[in-house]
């Protein structure tokens, strides 16, 4: 079907009501990829709520475990105007072979509860590599979740 980046809309009523903390020792998030483009059969993006509408769109693959690679938040901060917060280091998976057009960010501490959907903009593939989703610069015009 279709994957669209974007930070979830359920992501952003929950901030307003406390369900997630960014901050580092708090929720733990992680990063599960889709398939490939052509095996994908759900609808992702903004109405995305949670991990589990994955389903049988989460990728099967040598060096994936389902579920996704477990992020390091960076503690949110401020410039001017814009909060935001990101994930260091990138998400790796060594020695993996595998076909992805894109990612969930989700809080696991929080029944999966999802933050963004990452469009890798086609296809990605690793055949006995490392499979890496480069996470931007955690600054306020580029980091992975930003409130301006």
């Amino acid at each position: 079907m279709a994957i669209s980046q974007a930070m979830c809309t359920s992501f952003k009523v929950e901030l307003l009501t406390g369900t997630h903390n960014f901050t580092n020792g708090g929720d733990t998030f992680k990063v599960a990829l889709f398939r490939n483009q052509a095996a994908i059969s759900g609808t992702f993006g903004a109405a995305t709520t949670n991990f589990s509408q994955m389903g049988a769109d989460q990728v099967t693959g040598t060096g994936y475990t389902s579920g996704g690679f477990t992020l390091t938040n960076v503690t949110p901060t401020s410039t001017g105007t814009t909060a935001f917060v990101d994930f260091s280091p990138n998400a790796t998976f060594a020695n993996s072979t595998l076909t992805s057009c894109g990612a969930l960010i989700y809080n696991s501490t929080e029944g999966g509860k999802a933050v963004a959907v990452l469009d890798f903009g086609g296809d990605k593939t690793s055949t006995n590599g490392t499979f890496t989703i480069v996470f931007p610069a955690n600054d306020a015009s580029n980091a992975i979740v930003r409130i301006a």
